[in-house]
């Protein structure tokens, strides 16, 4: 009997200790949940005040998606940094165990922070922005997005392609919409019979009179070789960027169609020299 009145004033005793310890304790705890509620609020509204200033500004659409993501990073380690600190947590050992964490951290993410090193070495020096065709690492298409640590193309057919940054910018990268205009390099293969002076008129007939083709820089004809097939001509219109497939496949089908009329044998293969 005498136990189990000691085992009921130990349990009633913890019991006390709980709860006086709830009670001094829950205004820290009650005043971190406000503190990261209005956090979170105050990020949210952070970030899309940023976001409309420098739309208003008209800041490039590639920096300003780089700089609002860092930004909100940036805050969220402030306000977790903040929440611990008011829950009691000492910040200055938690900086040192974040410190070493980080340093473990880094050493087995060496690509990641690669990575991040290179898309900010494309947002600051720019060989590419959203909008652009693009060919680098063995893939080609239109830079959809620059994400802090890869960057999303497009590509013709529709798929999506992630590339690291970290090799995106240590690479080559051929930007096709830098310039605003490219140039078509069709090449074509006609019978020795022909009048080579004849067949380059043709065609300089046919770039002249379509509307897409750039009248400067001027499109020009030439014979780039003569082979056991025939004669190669290299055409080469001159079209803007939104424009070049359309300028492709019409100066093909009509080279082709004026050929035919006057009656130009063109040989069995018709080569693309350069198509993207």
């Amino acid at each position: 009997m005498q136990s189990e009145i000691h085992y009921i004033h130990s349990v009633q005793e913890y019991f006390n200790e709980f709860l006086k310890l709830i009670i001094n304790y829950s205004p820290k705890v009650i005043s971190a949940l406000f503190i990261l509620l209005v956090g979170i609020y105050a990020i949210r509204f952070i970030n899309k005040m940023v976001k409309k200033i420098m739309v208003k500004r008209e800041l490039d659409p590639t920096l300003s998606k780089f700089l609002a993501d860092i930004l909100i990073w940036a805050l969220r380690v402030l306000l977790f940094v903040t929440f611990i600190s008011k829950l009691g947590v000492e910040t200055s050992s938690f900086v040192a165990i974040l410190g070493a964490a980080g340093l473990a951290v880094g050493l087995s993410l060496q690509g990641s922070l690669s990575n991040f090193a290179g898309g900010m070495l494309i947002i600051l020096f720019k060989p590419f922005r959203v909008g652009d065709y693009i060919e680098a690492q063995g893939a080609a298409g239109t830079v959809n997005e620059i994400q802090i640590f890869v960057t999303k193309l497009l590509t013709a057919n529709n798929q999506t392609v992630f590339i690291p940054n970290g090799s995106l910018s240590n690479g080559t990268i051929i930007n096709y919409s830098l310039q605003g205009y490219r140039r078509v390099d069709l090449l074509f293969s006609i019978s020795y019979e022909t009048n080579i002076k004849v067949a380059k008129n043709i065609v300089l007939k046919v770039m002249s009179e379509h509307p897409k083709v750039l009248e400067t820089p001027k499109a020009v004809v030439t014979v780039k070789g003569l082979t056991d097939s025939g004669i190669q001509l290299a055409i080469h219109p001159w079209a803007k960027n939104e424009d070049f497939l359309v300028v492709w496949s019409d100066v093909l089908e009509q080279c082709l169609n004026a050929f035919d009329e006057v009656g130009i044998v063109v040989q069995p293969y018709v080569r693309e020299a350069n198509k993207k």
